[in-house]
């Protein structure tokens, strides 16, 4: 079997894949702190022939030799945690991270997460929670009493009252980062994982120590790039349709040789 067979079977599946990670951010252009994933390609082993440097005579070496790939796949997809453009809502408990950092969330089954979309509400307790309704953490507890609320760039929340102009301090928003992002697992719901490639996480004040800064009343939108994507989309489109050749090809070469036989 002709071995340009099996290496286009390769492309084609890691083109496959590519498409796939493409049509995910694309799906995601809307949505709320959402951070592209980038397919990362690795050529597979090499069958060695003749090895490179070997000696081809009493004082004499190969300079190169002969090195035939067999093929290219998908090693890994990394999120690009690059800033998204900040969209003003006017709406008070809309917030968004500018700069470093990510909201802790804790989970219904006691574990943390951690997310860049800063779409919170209110529940029937008065606790600030995500639109899934998991709580933010620390939690904080607006008074059904309070008027408004305020959340200034690091992070302190209050609230005011009918006839106290004096604002109540209500609780305080932490912020955390971690040293490699994109070591970080989605695991949906705009959410990710702490794993040990992402390191442990770090919390701080919002606009300290290099830690991002809160922005009230807005959202930090999807950091896809739809001409991006789309120019990505067709050159994966051709990478498909060179390797689909070269199957093409490798099968009329077979076929030449079933019929002289």
């Amino acid at each position: 079997m002709m071995k340009a067979l099996w290496v286009s079977k390769t492309g084609l599946e890691a083109q496959d894949k590519n498409l796939s990670t493409i049509s995910n951010n694309l799906a995601n252009v809307s949505t709320t702190g959402f951070k592209k994933d980038r397919a990362v390609f690795q050529d597979l082993i090499y069958q060695i022939q003749r090895q490179p440097g070997a000696q081809n005579a009493e004082n004499a070496q190969l300079p190169s030799g002969l090195q035939l790939g067999t093929g290219v796949r998908i090693v890994g997809t990394q999120k690009e945690f690059t800033q998204g453009d900040l969209e003003v809502t006017e709406n008070p408990l809309d917030l968004a991270i500018n700069g470093r950092g990510f909201f802790p969330i804790l989970t219904p089954d006691g574990d943390f997460a951690y997310t860049r979309d800063g779409t919170f509400h209110i529940n029937a307790d008065g606790e600030i929670v995500t639109a899934s309704g998991y709580l933010l953490d620390p939690g904080i507890i607006v008074p059904e009493q309070a008027n408004s609320v305020t959340i200034g760039e690091d992070g302190i929340v209050t609230a005011t009252f009918a006839g106290d102009n004096d604002p109540i301090d209500i609780g305080q928003i932490e912020v955390i980062d971690f040293i490699n992002p994109a070591g970080l697992e989605a695991i949906g719901n705009n959410l990710f994982r702490e794993t040990a490639a992402s390191g442990a996480p770090e919390a701080g004040i919002p606009s300290l120590d290099g830690f991002g800064s809160i922005i009230q009343g807005a959202l930090e939108t999807s950091n896809v790039a739809i001409v991006e994507e789309m120019v990505d989309m067709i050159s994966t489109q051709r990478a498909y349709e060179m390797n689909s050749k070269v199957v093409s090809t490798s099968d009329q070469m077979l076929g030449a040789i079933t019929q002289n036989m």
